[in-house]
């Protein structure tokens, strides 16, 4: 198939790599996107996908936390425009669908919208939000929700920057208190700031590990230098590189942000509070929503659409 310059600019988006790199990958895998990351990265040029998905469509995410800090939910609602996004009637509406999602069973998406509206049940959430729609005057979109409910403890929560990411952790604790409240605010943040994919390792999937050895493997076989060493030594490589993988994609393997040394890891950094406080913490997991992440926003010319009303 032909190789668009946007197929090009995509993948260089996405990985990083060089626009020729990204030509050479896209042909040689006939255009296939996943499949010239993959061809990109075993060449060693790619930055393992660390802009997994460009963060493009607006919207808000919201979260809220019952009085009791025994459940919580966060919720993402998109618009077309951030003019709309930080508009009042949106953002009531937002919160609107952030109780709904707080006491829904719904088990996805599709079942929420089909669910009776709680302000109206005449209608159902979809309806509503169709209503929406037709006054606010953009397409939206209620894109996911996540329940998170913990009676062994509580949930904490964070937003940053008015909604544009939100963030939810559950902890198990024998003790609650403002130390151990403030620790979970900061894992939050923790979460905001860096992006882990998972809390800690057991939650990792064996075959996810062993097809980053391939990967790693293939880079090394693709370096002369590297490629001729010892077995044992490429090994040692490869699970020295799975290790530093895992300290930037599990929250609890993380450096701690706040940490004096700039060495602390984030479990160390529980296990500190938790003995000082009496405490047996266990960090359960956690829910991050980012603004967009992943959408594609629809690219705007406005020149040319001025020029369209316009008759020209």
């Amino acid at each position: 198939m032909a190789i668009t310059a946007g197929m090009v600019k995509e993948l260089r988006e996405m990985t990083g790599a060089g626009m020729m790199d990204c030509k050479k990958a896209l042909t040689a895998t006939e255009g296939d996107m996943d499949k010239a990351v993959e061809f990109l990265r075993e060449k060693g040029l790619a930055t393992a996908q660390k802009k997994a998905g460009r963060i493009a469509a607006e919207g808000i995410v919201m979260v809220k936390v019952a009085e009791d800090g025994k459940k919580a939910v966060a919720v993402e609602v998109n618009a077309e425009t951030d003019f709309v996004a930080k508009n009042e009637k949106f953002q009531t509406y937002v919160s609107q669908v952030a109780d709904q999602a707080m006491d829904t069973t719904a088990a996805d998406i599709d079942a929420f919208l089909a669910e009776s509206w709680k302000l109206n049940t005449d209608e159902t959430v979809a309806e509503e939000l169709a209503h929406q729609i037709a006054t606010i005057g953009e397409n939206m979109n209620i894109r996911r929700f996540a329940q998170v409910a913990e009676d062994a403890g509580f949930v904490a929560s964070y937003t940053h920057m008015g909604g544009k990411i939100g963030v939810l952790v559950d902890v198990v604790t024998d003790v609650v208190n403002d130390e151990i409240k403030e620790m979970a605010k900061n894992l939050a943040m923790q979460a905001a700031a860096l992006n882990p994919k998972y809390t800690n390792r057991s939650e990792i999937a064996e075959d996810f590990i062993a097809h980053e050895k391939e990967i790693l493997l293939a880079q090394i076989m693709n370096d002369p230098k590297e490629s001729s060493k010892p077995q044992k030594v490429i090994d040692g490589m490869i699970n020295g590189r799975i290790n530093k993988e895992m300290k930037e994609i599990c929250l609890l393997d993380q450096v701690y942000v706040k940490a004096e040394d700039g060495k602390q890891s984030v479990s160390k950094y529980v296990e500190e509070v938790a003995k000082a406080n009496g405490a047996n913490i266990t960090i359960k997991g956690f829910v991050r929503y980012e603004t967009g992440e992943g959408l594609e926003k629809k690219q705007e010319d406005f020149a040319a659409e001025v020029a369209a009303q316009m008759g020209n």
